[in-house]
Formats: C-alpha cells, structure tokens, sequence
C-alpha cells in the first residue's frame, strides 16, 4: 500500500467514525425539545418533589439523595429551549422558554427555602451546600460540554442514557436549594454564590445548545439579519462579564491548593526538629496571604530551630509572615549542675552558708513545684519496654489539657497496641486525656 492510498482510506475510515447526518434527526428533535418546554399538570409536581428530595440531600450532606433529585429534575428543558430558540431566530420558542424556567425558578426557590425555614435538623458540615456557593471555571467547562452533550443526545435517532448523566454533571437543582438555604438562614454569601452557579449554568448549557443547533443545521424559523448579528455580539459580551468572576474564583482555587500542598511537603520534610516535633497543623485561606499554623510537642522551639524552620519555609513559597507556632504541648527542659552546686556550697562562708540555706529552701520548693509538673519519662520508657519490645523511645510532654507520648517504635503498633497503651499510660499517669502518637 502507498502513502497515498494509506491517507486516502486514514481519512475515510476517520470520515466515517466523525459524521453525524446518519445518526442525527434534526426535526424529531426539535419537536421533541419544544413539547417538553410547557409547564404545567404533572411537571409542577414532578419538580416539587424534586426540589425538596434536593434541599433534603443537602440538609443531610447526601450525595445519592441529590443526584436522585438532578435525574428527576425536568429544569434541563426550558434551558435547551431557549438556546435552540436562539439558534433557529424562534423569538417565540425563546420567549415561552424563558417564561417556563421562571416560573421552574420560582417555584423552585419557595419550595426549597420553605423546606430549609421548617426543618428541625441542623447542618453541622454542609460540605455540599458550600460546594455550590464559589463557583469558577471548571463549573463553566462542566455546564457547556454537558449542555453539548444534552443537545447531541436529544438529536439522536436512537436515544440512550446520556441526558440522565448531564442532569447529573449540569447539577441545575443543588444551587436552587443552596439559594433557598440562603434565604432561609439570611446567609447572602452562600444565596449570591449559588445563583451565580445556576445562572452559570443556564448560561452555558444554552449557549452549547445554540452552538450544536447552528452546527447540526436545525431549520430556521426566520433568516438570519444583521440584527441577528448583533444580538449575536451583545450575548458574546454578556457571556465575557458573566466568566470573568468565575475565572477569579477558579485563580483563587487554584492558589490555595498550590499553598496547602506546599504546606504539606513543608511539614512532612521537617517533622521533627531536635527535641520538637509537628503533630498537627491548620490553613486559614480566609486571609490574605493565607496563614500557616504549626502545632508543636515536645520541647519548647529554640531561636536556632525557629530561624530554620523560617528559612525551611520559604524554600516552599512560605513568607515568614505566613508562619505561626502554637506551643501548648511544648515544656521548657531545666538541667542542674551537681558539681557547679557543689563547688559553690564549699567556698561559702558561714553567712554565705546560711544565705545558700535559704536559697536551697527556695530552690527546693521551685523543685518541688517543678517535680509536680514533671513527666516520669524514663520509668514510663522503661515500663513500656518491658511491655511492648517494638518501642525504642519514649517523649513525654503535658499540654494545657492533655499530656502528649510520642513512641519510636522498630515497626507499626496495631490500633488494639495503641488503645492498650493508652489505657495504661490514663492509669499510670493518673490523667484523664492522654494522646499517643507514633513517629
């Protein structure tokens, strides 16, 4: 075979696995688009429930219960309409669609803002309602290809389950209820961010619907005029202003995911520096520049080690002012010289003597107090040893709270060691709260 032929029957075979008149009824579809648009009977029912079965999957953080409400959700219609009505000059077809999908809106809005002012349960981590309320561009990319899979599937002579999927990835329903929550709790941050989303993705969808009716060639209801041009550049504008926040709020997703990793690596590199050690640490992106805060066991951080960890940081984009220490599990380690009190207790005179009299009085209570406070590492180590042969070392530091034991350990201890352990160490130590931690 020649190159020639080789190309020649490459863009046939590419020919015919691209093409789309075979598989494609342009007039079913838009039939079938525009007898979906009313709303009435049934549908006001149907997206009832679908709202509330929505605002109960997200009063209870459920994932399976929202989608169940996206794939019973008949919102998808009056959006595909309008942009088909766009697409073919059917300022009709256009208006009706409009008309429809506010009164979806609205319905929609009374029922999930009723739902969240008489519900009973509380919304401890409402991670899927704040998943609705900072969208950005990933959202728009999610809005137009579903919206172009939406209209391709419609198209289809033979239809198959793609639509049940782009009600799914298009989630018209979640922002709907998290704008109702809003209203309901009087958060205007979470209402403003999730109309935003939905009106993103009304945006979008239409606009993928007008784009593949104009490529699929959909007939016209009126020919096309400069005004139609110019309708044409006014709706590119709009789309431009309606992009440009969500491109901010995905520059601003993407920055403090490039901190939190950092921030991790960071951490990870210098979790133990000399008798100090990071147990925990926290991210507040809500400031600018974004915070840093180590939780630190162990003993007390010294200037040397404050000073590298400073230096450590800004090696991962880390500027000293990101970085803050919360020292509550450290303690302060004293070591006395035997020889040193010795020596000074032999050169003193008998005033000397009596003034260093009162200073052991004094040093002794200082001791004392110390004492109380002190850890018995090394009978604890010793006492651990004896019992579990993996544990190498033991450090023992006391919190405002809790006392905190870090293990060296040959290998893993199973989570019944750990447990044992630190029922023991709640007996032996005679504190209530105590957190083992393996290095």
């Amino acid at each position: 075979m020649t190159s020639k032929e080789f190309k020649h029957k490459a863009r046939k075979f590419f020919r015919e696995q691209l093409q789309l008149a075979d598989y494609i009824d342009v007039n079913a579809a838009s039939e079938n688009i525009r007898n979906n648009i009313p709303f009435r009977g049934p549908t006001i029912y149907i997206l009832f429930t679908a709202i509330v079965i929505a605002s109960v999957g997200l009063n209870v953080n459920s994932i399976p219960v929202i989608i169940g409400a996206m794939l019973i959700s008949p919102l998808m219609s009056p959006i595909i309409g309008f942009g088909m009505g766009l697409g073919t000059n059917d300022t009709k077809l256009l208006l009706r669609s409009l008309k429809n999908l506010g009164i979806m809106f609205t319905i929609s809005l009374i029922a999930s803002t009723l739902y969240f002012l008489v519900t009973p349960l509380e919304t401890d981590n409402p991670t899927e309602l704040l998943a609705r309320t900072n969208p950005s561009i990933y959202d728009v990319m999610i809005a137009f290809f579903g919206g172009v899979a939406g209209i391709l599937e419609l198209s289809r002579k033979e239809k198959g389950t793609v639509i049940s999927g782009v009600a799914i990835a298009t989630a018209l329903m979640p922002p709907l209820c998290t704008v109702g929550y809003g209203i309901a709790q009087h958060n205007w941050h979470y209402a403003g961010g999730a109309l935003y989303l939905f009106f993103i993705n009304c945006v979008f969808i239409a606009l993928a619907t007008y784009l593949a009716v104009k490529f699929l060639g959909f007939p016209l209801a009126v020919e096309q005029d400069k005004r139609s041009w110019r309708k044409i550049i006014s709706y590119s504008l709009l789309i431009l202003v309606v992009l440009a926040p969500s491109v901010f709020s995905a520059y601003n997703i993407v920055r403090e995911n490039e901190f939190a990793t950092e921030a991790r690596h960071f951490i990870k590199e210098n979790q133990n520096i000399g008798g100090t050690y990071i147990f925990n640490y926290s991210i507040d992106t809500s400031v600018k520049p974004y915070k840093l805060t180590l939780r630190l066991a162990g003993e007390k951080l010294s200037n040397d080690s404050r000073a590298f960890l400073y230096t450590e940081a800004e090696k991962h984009g880390i500027a000293h002012t990101q970085l803050f220490f919360h020292e509550d599990a450290t303690i302060d380690v004293h070591r006395l010289s035997e020889t040193e009190i010795m020596k000074d207790w032999l050169a003193s005179t008998e005033e000397q003597m009596r003034l260093r009299d009162d200073s052991i009085r004094v040093l002794n209570a200082q001791i004392e107090a110390f004492e109380a406070l002190r850890l018995p590492t090394k009978q604890i180590t010793d006492e651990l040893r004896a019992q579990w042969s993996e544990i190498t070392d033991v450090t023992l530091a006391r919190s405002e709270t809790s006392v905190i034991v870090l293990l060296n350990t040959k290998k893993p201890l199973s989570r019944e060691h750990l447990k044992h352990i630190q029922n023991w160490l709640t007996v032996r130590l005679q504190t209530p709260h105590v957190e083992v931690l393996v290095r």
